[in-house]
């Protein structure tokens, strides 16, 4: 295993480690599950990003890309999740909104750095999606790598829109309904988020099947044609 590979898992690890830490800090406090203030933003970001950089470390090592730009991207990939999630899991401490709260210097720097990190992290998997449609694997691990980092380029382009609309929102004064309108597109921000896991860990699986490549693509088309449709009426119930 490479290096770069062994310090994402160890990375994701950490991650859900902290997520874990919070759901146990949530049932021994009793602390509320709602609002911006909830320990639930932590834990939830902590397992979403571990679950997500190991996911990409895996998925990425299929890639036809060169190892010394797959390094680059993966590290940058790491570092803007380390800081999404510390950051976050820093001002729930803190008894601070981190998103959309420009009360003090401060806290308007938290909230720039985490929209930034967003986008670093649209870079990032807009250059693995290009990789991904350059890639050629047995036909049913390239269908999900392409369908894996599509998807979670959708979902970022949809916490981009929640970050961009809360922002809005806020600079006009209506801070409520920045939380309210970034609440409601939290499903269709995190249903498309781990196809990248999903989808070629199916193709994996059926890679150790003896059904022949036919019956293996046909089974991916399938399941990725569910995954879209859900992940489409998931957009458009939420966002629209």
């Amino acid at each position: 295993m490479r290096t770069i590979d062994r310090v994402g898992y160890i990375i994701g690890g950490l991650l859900l480690l902290s997520g874990l830490g919070h759901l146990v800090v949530l049932l021994v406090t009793g602390g509320t599950w709602m609002g911006p203030l909830s320990m639930r933003k932590p834990m939830t970001f902590g397992l979403s990003f571990g679950l997500t950089v190991g996911a990409a470390v895996w998925a990425t090592s299929f890639l036809r890309i060169q190892q010394g730009l797959r390094t680059f991207l993966l590290v940058v990939f790491y570092a803007a999740s380390v800081v999404e999630v510390a950051l976050i899991t820093m001002q729930a401490w803190r008894g601070r909104p981190s998103h959309f709260n420009f009360e003090t210097p401060f806290d308007s720097t938290i909230s720039m750095t985490l929209a930034g990190g967003g986008f670093v992290l649209i870079a990032v998997t807009i250059a693995f999606t290009v990789a991904a449609f350059r890639t050629v694997q047995t036909r049913t691990m390239q269908l999900a790598l392409r369908f894996g980092f599509a998807a979670l380029l959708v979902a970022l382009a949809v916490g981009a829109v929640m970050i961009a609309t809360g922002v809005t929102a806020v600079r006009t004064g209506n801070a409520e309904l920045a939380y309210t309108t970034a609440g409601a597109l939290k499903p269709a921000h995190a249903v498309p988020m781990h196809a990248i896991l999903i989808m070629p860990g199916l193709a994996w699986l059926l890679g150790f099947t003896r059904w022949p490549e036919q019956t293996q693509v046909l089974l991916m088309r399938i399941a990725a044609a569910g995954y879209g449709l859900l992940i489409a009426g998931t957009i458009v119930y939420f966002a629209l």
